[in-house]
């Protein structure tokens, strides 16, 4: 017996439930995004390495650990997306859009990452995003701020969701902070765990964000970013929350939030709940000027956010449901040729019709019952001849005539 073909480790087939959660999610931040000016970009799913080696780093856990990539037939190494950011910024730069702009851009598709699968965490999944290419002014982070917390207020998750913001300072201001930073956690290196250590000369921010327990134990101490920012740092940061604090959207300040790449600055952020275990961020992003430069751009500003389908799908549980559809039972092969006709007309209006292809009377009201149909249109010989067709009230039992001349009128108003 062949052996049974079951889906890769790390990816899974999405359909039912699930993907109607998935397919709401991304609905919805298109709608809400198309309304906070942002428009739909398609990027492809594989890249040149260096889309991501540059602005990622080498040494990196992603590009180290995670990313697939591989030698095409004609000798180009590229990579899956493990991430969208670089390749939105890539794009821009590569299509000349650079002078046109603020580019205010939303995107959604499958991204890449070889890591162990866990609960919402799998190699392929699903990202929406929006990125705002150009402008520098704070009011572009509270922008894009807004515009996730609205998708998500409007998937009704809000309620249980906290927004994390920090400042990591223009580039003088990191400097500063970095050199205090390591010099803090030089002190105490017998406590830091093998990660953080290798951390410590290349990446030192990273370690505010370790999950190690000894780590962890170290940061109350450690300095922290807004006691080394400069003026015009700190007039950023305080734009930003004055901003958020105009639209009334609630947040707090966490010194140990950190975006571990030298092109992020000022800005960062992570929607954060606790329904999910220890990793409850459900969105996060942050500013990144120093990035189209790295990506051999000119000097632009952005700044933007993704967010993992697969995790904001399993708070939401359950989609609204589909509308219950109408269920058409013909009884005869005229009655058969009438209702093909009459629904393919109802379809053609947005009316969601279901009619079995064969069975009794009897299986096909079961077939109704199953998908849940509201209303059962029956059309017999006697129905024919006397030009109406039965339309009956699943739930209640009420059965009324309705002209044929007149059903798809009916059925669709």
């Amino acid at each position: 017996m062949a052996k049974q073909l079951q889906p890769v480790k790390g990816t899974r087939d999405l359909y039912g439930a699930e993907g109607r959660a998935q397919r709401h999610v991304v609905d919805t931040a298109d709608a809400v995004s198309r309304a906070y000016g942002f428009d739909r970009m398609e990027t492809p799913m594989f890249e040149q390495v260096e889309v991501f080696n540059r602005p990622l780093g080498e040494s990196s856990d992603v590009v180290t650990k995670e990313m697939f990539d591989f030698q095409t037939k004609g000798g180009d190494h590229v990579v899956l997306r493990p991430e969208n950011t670089a390749g939105v910024v890539r794009s821009v730069i590569s299509n000349g859009l650079t002078h046109d702009l603020p580019g205010r851009y939303f995107y959604a598709g499958p991204m890449f990452r070889y890591e162990r699968p866990q609960a919402g965490r799998y190699r392929q999944f699903t990202q929406i995003g929006v990125e705002l290419i150009g402008p520098q002014q704070p009011t572009a982070d509270v922008d894009v701020i807004a515009c996730g917390w609205q998708i998500l207020a409007n998937l009704g998750l809000t309620d249980h969701i906290t927004v994390h913001l920090n400042t990591l300072g223009d580039t003088e201001s990191r400097n500063a902070y970095r050199t205090e930073l390591v010099a803090y956690f030089s002190d105490h290196r017998e406590h830091l765990s093998e990660d953080s250590l290798a951390r410590l000369a290349k990446n030192p921010l990273r370690i505010l964000d370790s999950k190690d327990e000894g780590d962890r134990a170290l940061l109350p101490g450690a300095p922290k970013f807004v006691d080394h920012l400069n003026a015009l740092s700190q007039e950023h940061y305080a734009a930003v929350k004055a901003g958020l604090d105009n639209l009334g959207l609630p947040y707090r300040h966490d010194d140990n939030l950190v975006r571990g790449f030298d092109y992020y600055c000022h800005t960062a952020f992570e929607f954060i709940t606790e329904q999910l275990g220890a990793q409850g961020t459900v969105l996060g992003g942050g500013r990144y000027d120093g990035l189209s430069k790295l990506l051999g751009g000119p000097q632009m500003a952005g700044v933007g956010w993704a967010a993992g389908v697969d995790r904001l799908a399993m708070l939401l549980g359950e989609a609204p449901g589909e509308p219950e559809p109408l269920a058409f039972v013909p009884l005869g092969e005229q009655a058969e040729v009438v209702a093909q006709r009459l629904v393919y007309e109802l379809r053609a209006r947005g009316v969601r019709v279901d009619m079995n292809y064969s069975g009794n009377m009897k299986k096909r009201l079961t077939r109704a019952n199953k998908v849940g149909a509201q209303r059962t249109v029956i059309l017999g010989e006697d129905e024919l001849n006397a030009g109406i067709a039965l339309v009956r009230d699943m739930e209640g039992g009420e059965q009324r005539e309705v002209a044929l001349s007149s059903l798809v009128e009916d059925l669709s108003a």
